[in-house]
């Protein structure tokens, strides 16, 4: 546990892998997705600004630390990478790809609007005032 009240990491990030496909159906794969970003997102809600210069223990192929405000970024951004290589391979097939852009302009508040009401954020929380 952290001070954060939730783990951040397994002893070894790799059992996460095992098994390699853990579910048999895309809605058991949404659910455990829903719980996962879940807990990031309570990790987010926690954090006060002086939080993000600690060091957090990393499991990576050589373990070791790093900063939070080094870690987030990181994580969002291969988020980002792995949604780009999803749409490039539903691209490739008779699929339809779901819209990837995000919609940060304010004539865009609609599209984004039932995405932040299910995260509990409102337009002012995310971007301020209009």
């Amino acid at each position: 546990m952290t001070p954060y009240g939730v783990t951040l990491l397994a002893a070894d990030a790799r059992a996460c892998f095992d098994p390699a496909e853990p579910f048999e159906r895309c809605g058991e794969l949404a659910e455990a997705r829903r719980a996962v970003d879940g807990r990031l997102l309570a990790v987010c809600r926690g954090l006060a600004p002086e939080d993000l210069a600690r060091r957090v223990a990393i499991a990576w192929s050589t373990p070791g630390q790093e900063r939070v405000d080094r870690v987030l970024p990181h994580l969002f951004l291969h988020q980002v990478h792995h949604r780009g290589q999803v749409h490039a391979m539903l691209s490739g097939t008779g699929a339809s790809p779901p819209q990837l852009d995000e919609f940060f302009c304010s004539g865009d508040a609609h599209l984004r609007a039932r995405d932040l009401e299910e995260l509990g954020f409102t337009e002012d929380e995310v971007f301020g005032e209009s």
